[in-house]
């Protein structure tokens, strides 16, 4: 296989709802058997039941030393994919082929018993994970201090917290060696804190050479992390390309709409202050659309009626990058309605937005209308509209003849000046 790690070719699963005729052949399944007799309960037979693909036709390959992502909703296929990959289930037809020593990373805790303590069950887990008890007492110390639990090792663990659970069982896990590493969501463990070391964790396994396969619902460390991902819908691979590009298609695949309109006022985002009645994004000429050349202004605007007098409030919206993390928020700063009540009517706001200021990507916005001081919220209509900057990479783009991706939230093409002395 040369360098590739892992190759998956034309992948089906096929579960049978219902089905009986497997799990009769066992002792639990014959114990079921004359219960359902005892009680009269008929068998399901296996003509009669449903057959759910969990996978259809899944192909793609990872190169080895490569960290490489895989996304989609519950129910999407992942779980079943990962446990192909570790061969805790065999697939109905095709092959996943894996070149060299793998560890599926399923469960935190694997292995973990309540009655032992840290110490024993860091032995037995790693005895389950395939280490050996001369490699787990060579990095045991590296694993209680990655933990952060070594007043506490000798305690059994029925008496850990939920985060000392986690962390030693994450612990365990992250200081194995094998050339693949398959990860299941176990970057969600601890606090914010431990969540960082444990990415930081998981960069430097994939920085080292070992090939690592992550799962994960946090699109921040998918980005983040990998440099290839493959987004699963109902069991099919829908999309496979770069990691921003994968988790952009996913957060924002028919979810881009630049305007929404509410033509019920009683079904609009407010209050008996005020209403909303439109939210849009647009070009300076005021045409409605979803996608901006970086270098040109972009208009974002609300519509509200103010249906009750006497009330000092403004317009707010808050800009989003594909991450989740917020751009910057904007308030209304008009000095007409700066803590001036606002008369009955209706209104139009529009912030504008310069050329080369925001980075390429897609960028949702929520709008809100409110009261700063003292506070008090009155509408709010979240991730309410979208829009995608393109750098095209051409002209005065602050990208200049760099054509790779460009990280960071905002991408201001800067004014500069140089000075020159010739010797």
């Amino acid at each position: 296989m040369g360098d590739t790690a892992v190759r998956v070719e034309g992948l089906y699963k096929r579960y049978r709802l219902g089905a009986t005729h497997a799990q009769d052949a066992s002792l639990a399944g014959a114990l079921a058997r004359g219960m359902r007799q005892l009680l009269g309960r008929r068998a399901v037979s296996s003509s009669a039941s449903e057959a759910i693909w969990a996978l259809r036709d899944v192909s793609f390959e990872i190169k080895k030393g490569e960290v490489f992502g895989v996304i989609g909703t519950n129910g999407s296929g992942k779980s079943t994919l990962l446990k192909i990959l570790s061969r805790v289930t065999e697939p109905t037809k095709g092959r996943a082929i894996i070149n060299g020593r793998f560890c599926g990373l399923l469960e935190v805790g694997t292995g973990f018993h309540p009655e032992l303590t840290g110490r024993d069950n860091v032995y037995m887990s790693g005895a389950i994970l395939g280490m050996k008890r001369q490699e787990i007492a060579r990095k045991f110390d590296e694993i209680v201090a990655f933990a952060e639990v070594e007043q506490f090792i000798d305690t059994p663990v029925k008496h850990y917290s939920s985060g000392m659970y986690v962390r030693l069982g994450f612990s365990v896990l992250a200081h194995m060696d094998p050339d693949i590493l398959i990860v299941d969501e176990v970057l969600a463990v601890g606090d914010v804190r431990f969540q960082k070391k444990c990415m930081g964790k998981m960069e430097d396994v994939g920085q080292h050479g070992r090939t690592v396969i992550l799962v994960s619902h946090d699109m921040p460390a998918i980005t983040r992390m990998c440099k290839r991902a493959i987004l699963l819908n109902k069991g099919e691979v829908v999309q496979e390309g770069s990691a921003h590009d994968v988790v952009n298609h996913y957060l924002h695949a028919g979810h881009i709409k630049p305007c929404e309109e509410w033509a019920d006022p009683t079904q609009a985002p407010g209050n008996e202050v005020v209403r909303m009645r439109a939210v849009r994004v647009q070009t300076e000429s005021g045409v409605i659309m979803d996608r901006f050349d970086i270098r040109r202004p972009i208009d974002i605007e609300v519509e509200f009626d103010v249906v009750k007098p006497g009330h000092v409030f403004v317009p707010v919206f808050n800009l989003y990058n594909e991450e989740d993390a917020i751009i910057f928020i904007a308030h209304d700063r008009d000095p007409a309605w700066q803590r001036t009540p606002r008369p009955v009517g209706r209104y139009v706001s529009t912030a504008r937005i310069p050329g080369n200021f925001l980075s390429e990507g897609v960028i949702t916005v929520a709008a809100l209308m409110m009261t700063e001081d003292p506070f008090r919220l009155h509408a709010h209509a979240p991730r309410v509209i979208g829009f995608r900057v393109d750098d095209s990479g051409t002209g005065d783009s602050a990208r200049g003849d760099f054509h790779g991706r460009w990280p960071g939230i905002v991408r201001p093409l800067l004014e500069w000046r140089t000075r020159y002395t010739p010797d």
